[in-house]
């Protein structure tokens, strides 16, 4: 199944990025962009989500400098704009890889494209990381991490519950029950000729 290599992905890239733990450092793709095409799709994806769950945290430090906060506010916005890059790309793959399917006459079309999907699948791995943590957290009271614990056991629902329907999506597509239709994102405020602050308008 595909999300069973997603989700193995997402654990490993959220498992290197916490080895160092820092927003800052270096990032390396072990997975060809060729011979590994989908496989280097996810972990990019995944680590650019992993760095923006860190960046999200960072920013909402009551304490933190406003210069600092508006240098991380434009790291947000410039990761924003990376995630929704690769959602394109993925979907690109899948639009690729089901060229030659014919739907089926009677074939409908999903609410979300199969990358928005893998989109939440990855930041609920994070939730799942994240949600774990707490539950083992030293100093954590033992009402918190039952809390957590509560919590945790929902998401890995959710994370069964998605992945199959991302893997009944893809299987619908391939059988032509399903077609894929993308609409290529139509963000205005990164625009020069869309935003009016950026070309200059007041």
């Amino acid at each position: 199944m595909f999300t069973n290599t997603a989700n193995s992905i997402f654990k490993e890239v959220i498992d290197t990025y916490h080895v160092i733990d820092s927003v800052d450092q270096e990032f390396t793709n072990p997975y060809d962009s060729k011979s590994q095409a989908i496989e280097h799709l996810l972990y990019r994806k995944c680590w650019i989500d992993t760095v923006q769950w860190h960046y999200e945290d960072i920013i909402r430090d009551p304490q933190i400098d406003p210069v600092a906060a508006l240098k991380l506010k434009r790291q947000i916005d410039a990761s924003n704009q990376d995630r929704t890059d690769m959602v394109e790309y993925i979907d690109s793959y899948f639009l690729e890889k089901y060229k030659d399917i014919t739907p089926k006459n009677n074939a409908s079309i999903n609410t979300e494209s199969p990358a928005w999907g893998v989109d939440r699948l990855s930041i609920l791995a994070l939730k799942v990381y994240h949600m774990h943590v707490e539950t083992i957290r030293s100093g954590a009271s033992d009402e918190h991490k039952a809390t957590c614990q509560k919590k945790l056991n929902v998401l890995l629902e959710q994370q069964v519950d998605l992945s199959t329907a991302i893997d009944t999506l893809l299987k619908d597509i391939e059988n032509g029950d399903k077609y894929m239709k993308v609409y290529k994102q139509m963000k205005m405020y990164n625009d020069d000729e869309l935003n009016p602050v950026l070309r200059g308008e007041k």
